[in-house]
Order: structure tokens, then sequence, then C-alpha cells
């Protein structure tokens, strides 16, 4: 993974240094389908007008909170001028504790995120942090989140990322959702239900013209560190792509709806990666990527 390391480090301009940045904190009482929503809200001193929020969202009842303070997270949003979200969404306790009831998101642990936000834009005094967009990291059940969030309030999103979760509420995904670009990790060695899961999620909906990405990552189980990077490098290209210029704070925000003909195409089997102007038919599901770039890493990313 040495090349996507490599890529990363120079899309950052790692040699940057970190401004003094806010650091708040609240949560929302608990709903249907949560016992406890805690957030922790970051975002640099010079960033006059936030173009955007990255959530994170953990794995299975965790508390993401402390995420806020990872440099790589921090120099992405200062380049990008956005504000990061870590989420801490809990269960009621059950005796299937293994599927997240909070991943449902339109039961009530989605608009805890609308609500703290508000809340945000109003303590923080940045009052367009209530109609900026959302691009939505998460791992394991944070990806599961993310998806249920893509679906539910499609026209929020710039892009989000299922990370080898394996409880998903919703199969065909709305028409709008699946002009969100997002990536579907799995991992060779993590469960086979998970990867059968997310790629029937994948396969469903890039047959309906899903603008996704399958990443199948050879070597792991249930890890992490690498979709991050991947998931960097997506985020870095799709932000520029699908930003309206609008930044007023008292309207909602319009993303650019990318063309499928306009992005790049990649077979995850031969690891042939083309403009989608150029690709023949495929009997299978082929990934969409929103350019080059991105093609390129998940080149690199699935490769053994």
């Amino acid at each position: 993974m040495k090349s996507l390391n490599f890529l990363l480090m120079v899309m950052l301009f790692i040699s940057s240094q970190l401004l003094n940045a806010k650091v708040l904190n609240d949560s929302i009482p608990p709903g249907k389908n949560y016992e406890k929503a805690a957030f922790r809200l970051w975002y640099s001193d010079d960033i006059e007008t936030i173009h955007g929020i990255l959530v994170i969202v953990p794995g299975s009842n965790g508390d993401g909170r402390i995420q806020i303070s990872d440099t790589i997270w921090q120099l992405f949003a200062q380049k990008h001028g956005l504000a990061i979200l870590a989420c801490y969404y809990k269960d009621y306790e059950s005796s299937d504790s293994f599927i997240e009831r909070y991943v449902n998101v339109s039961q009530g642990s989605g608009q805890a995120l609308l609500k703290v936000i508000r809340k945000f834009s109003r303590t923080s005094g940045h009052h367009e942090l209530e109609n900026s967009p959302l691009l939505l990291w998460g791992a394991s059940a944070g990806g599961q989140f993310n998806y249920e969030f893509a679906c539910w309030c499609p026209e929020k999103v710039i892009g989000f990322i299922v990370n080898k979760g394996g409880i998903y509420y919703t199969a065909l995904a709305p028409k709008a959702t699946r002009s969100v670009p997002g990536i579907f990790f799995i991992g060779e060695k993590d469960l086979e239900a998970r990867n059968d899961i997310i790629k029937g999620l994948f396969s469903m909906n890039r047959r309906a013209g899903a603008l996704w990405i399958y990443a199948p990552e050879p070597g792991v189980a249930h890890e992490f560190v690498h979709s991050k990077i991947l998931a960097l490098i997506f985020f870095n290209e799709i932000l520029s792509l699908r930003s309206s210029g609008d930044l007023q704070s008292d309207k909602k925000r319009t993303l650019v709806a990318l063309k499928e003909s306009d992005g790049w195409i990649g077979d995850h089997k031969s690891q042939i990666i083309l403009p989608a102007s150029e690709i023949k038919k495929y009997d299978y599901p082929v990934s969409w990527f929103p350019g080059r770039i991105t093609a390129e890493a998940w080149k690199i990313f699935i490769s053994k």
C-alpha cells in the first residue's frame, strides 16, 4: 500500500501546519432507535465559511468522538474548508446486539444528526453549518449508518462509505441515492456473510445505475486502515466535482449531479480501468469512479 500512502500525502500537503481550532460538544436526548447520541465538532479557526461537514461514525456502539484528533482528518478538513463531526451512537440493550438499531436512520437517529448540526450552527456562530452537505465516513456499523443515511436523505450527501458492516435495512436504494457516489469495501478474510451482503447491495444497485465502487481488499479481515486512505482520495476528488459554489447560509446547498458517462469504469476481476466512454458491455457489475485519480488508487488498493 506504499503507493496509496504516497498519493494521500501529496493530496493533503502533509508539510502544511495545522492552525488553531475550535472543539464543541453536544448531544440529543434518547430516541426511538437509540439510547445515546453524543457528538463532537471540530473546525479550524482560519475557515471563514465552512463548505461542508465530514461525519465520522465508528463501529458498533462505539464512541468516535476522539477521532476528531486525527491529524489526517484535520489536514483534509482544513484543506477543503470542512468541519469534522464525530459521533457516538449507542443502542438500547437487546438480546441480538449484533443488529444495530441506530443505523436504521429513518427511525430517529438520522434526525438526531440533523438536529445536532442545527445546534452547532448556532453555538459556533457558523450558521452555514445547518445547510452544509455531508461526507460520510464510517467503519463497520458506521458504514451501515452511512448507507442508510444516504438512502434517507440523499440530497444532503456528497459521498459515502460502506465499510465491511453486516446489517442493512434498505436493499434497493432510492434513485436519488444511486446518484450519490459511494464506496463499498469488503475484506477478503472478513465474515463471508458481511461480504455477501455488501456485494449484493452493490451489485443490485449498480445494475440500476448507481455511481458506486466495489472495493474488495485482499488479505484483510475486519480492518479499516487502508480503506480510510482510499476513502480520502475518493473524497478529495468528488468534493470539487460536486460543489455548486453556493455558500449562502440561509438556503440549502445544491450538489452537482454527476454523469456516469463522464467518469471511469473499473473491472475488479481484470483490474482494468478505462474512461466510461471507452468501455465495453459487461455481464457483471463493474465499478464507477468520478475520475482517474480514484480509479488508479482503487487499482492499487485491490491488487494483491
